[in-house]
């Protein structure tokens, strides 16, 4: 089976779905573009369900489809002094990815411009009028579109050399409880009262979602991923002994590694073929938050291909913020910077929401260089300077 489109989305995680999404909304007056969405079957190609979580001001596009939000965030040193932080007017927001699926379909369904086709990309070839995607379904059967332009945002087998690369990786249980033990009106951002890894850190991560049921995780910044039983081990640690949690039953969970880099990602493979999300630079380096990125991209390549313009995606980080997380990671993967330390007077001094725009990379350089003052000034300079010297080096995709 042959078809044509001019555009194919291959790949239905954030990225895909969110692309799919606004050329699924078109504003008036734009171009209606014919759009097939490639989702790989059920299998080993298709991602495990998973939730992603990001901040901004008030309403947004994927509200009726959120988990929950918090407009308090709490952030715990290694000695147990919380900070607890009102982020208005921001809300901090849980997205499920089943949830951004279900949304999407909606979407495509009333619309009538995107197609949805269960079907592994095994090929995409450049031609003289844009490029053929060549897929299979589950029972074998083949499929080709024709599309005038591509958007990939499957991971990459590999990634791009870096200076550094650390790993934040993670295991998270959906905890319920007989009796009420979280606070449902705060997120557990950063619970340093972990067994902290001997270079990087670890925290413990609560989203709450009522008083007796959250997703609660263990994160690692670190070069090497742990086995499943260390994941919960440690998880079992940070609810029992950290938490107080004395019964409860885990009703799913959720596992993943997102590097954190400062490797060049490529945003064109060939002409008309593009990548889009984290495996074109849409995670931020220094936090592993990606979802606001990706609609950052998404947003600027739907605006380009609704007036007719070329949808190079754009990098969703200023030079300026890559530099600064460039310099971060290596102090932290060389060990001049304590990790608890350093986040926690982070969130101590700096008023929440300006610094979560700063994380999201939205703030000036007047307030970069104000929140700048209370980082240890002396490690991250000694950073700076030996970062150039760094060799960059091709390491295996996480």
């Amino acid at each position: 089976m042959e078809c044509k489109a001019d555009v194919a989305l291959v790949g239905a995680g954030a990225a895909g779905l969110s692309l799919a999404l606004r050329l699924a909304r078109p504003p008036a007056g734009a171009a209606r573009l014919e759009t097939v969405l490639f989702a790989a079957p059920p299998g080993p190609a298709r991602a495990a369900p998973r939730t992603w979580c990001f901040w901004e001001p008030g309403g947004g596009p994927y509200d009726e489809a959120l988990a929950a939000s918090w407009q308090l965030l709490r952030v715990r040193g290694v000695d147990g002094t919380a900070v607890t932080s009102a982020i208005a007017p921001l809300r901090y927001k849980m997205l499920r990815s089943d949830a951004l699926e279900e949304l999407t379909g909606r979407e495509i369904a009333a619309g009538g411009r995107v197609s949805r086709v269960e079907a592994a990309v095994h090929r995409i070839t450049p031609t003289p009028d844009g490029s053929l995607v060549e897929a299979r379904r589950a029972d074998g059967g083949r499929i080709a579109v024709r599309a005038r332009w591509v958007f990939d945002s499957r991971p990459a087998d590999r990634l791009p050399p870096a200076r550094t690369t650390l790993l934040q990786h993670f295991r998270g249980w959906f905890i319920r409880t007989a009796r009420p033990v979280f606070d449902p009106c705060a997120v557990e951002l950063m619970d340093f009262r972990t067994p902290q890894p001997a270079r990087g850190l670890s925290f413990g991560y609560v989203l709450p979602l009522g008083s007796c049921e959250a997703l609660v995780e263990y994160t690692e910044f670190s070069r090497r991923v742990l086995g499943r039983a260390e994941y919960d081990r440690a998880l079992g640690h940070y609810a029992e002994r950290v938490l107080g949690i004395d019964a409860y039953e885990v009703t799913a969970f959720e596992q993943g590694v997102i590097p954190m880099t400062d490797a060049d990602f490529a945003r064109q493979s060939a002409p008309g073929v593009f990548r889009i999300g984290a495996c074109a630079g849409a995670t931020r380096p220094s936090t592993g938050y990606t979802f606001s990125g990706v609609q950052r991209q998404t947003g600027a390549v739907a605006a380009a291909l609704h007036s007719g313009r070329h949808p190079l995606p754009p990098r969703p980080y200023s030079a300026r913020a890559r530099l600064m997380d460039a310099v971060l990671l290596h102090a932290l993967d060389s060990g001049r910077v304590d990790g608890p330390a350093f986040f926690t007077r982070l969130f101590g001094r700096v008023p929440a929401p300006r610094l979560l725009r700063f994380l999201d990379g939205r703030t000036s350089l007047p307030e970069d260089i104000g929140i700048g003052a209370h980082v240890p000034v002396a490690a991250m300079l000694a950073s700076a300077v030996t970062l150039p010297l760094a060799p960059r080096r091709r390491l295996p995709a996480a």
